[in-house]
């Protein structure tokens, strides 16, 4: 009869503790005080270990020169600000103009009759 309140105070002892440990920052060694890098952590849930995608997304960032910050982070974005003509994709002002008024209606281009 009295091991039952031991017990659920037992309980959520432990449940309390685990969330407020959870909740402390970790402490950060004196010899690493100055870096702003952080550690990417897994988490493990029933056997299923899960990496922060959001921490290794910033750590595959490039890192910015002070030199120029105004220049692209990544090579491939000067590649994305060209036109879709010069990459090669789909382009509907192009391929409205070479299937003519056939667009949308027929897979035939639209082409002049053959002289003879």
């Amino acid at each position: 009869m009295r091991t039952y309140p031991l017990l659920s105070l037992a309980a959520i002892g432990l449940f309390t503790a685990g969330w407020l440990h959870a909740a402390e920052p970790a402490a950060v060694p004196a010899s690493k005080a100055g870096k702003a890098e952080l550690a990417c952590v897994e988490v493990e849930v029933d056997g299923v270990r899960t990496p922060s995608y959001n921490c290794l997304s910033q750590k595959l960032q490039p890192k910015i020169t002070p030199t120029n910050p105004n220049a692209p982070q990544m090579g491939s974005e000067a590649i994305i600000q060209r036109p879709s003509n010069q990459l090669g994709v789909f382009n509907r002002a192009a391929t409205s103009n070479r299937m003519g008024n056939t667009f949308g209606t027929s897979v035939y281009p639209q082409r002049p009759p053959e002289k003879p």
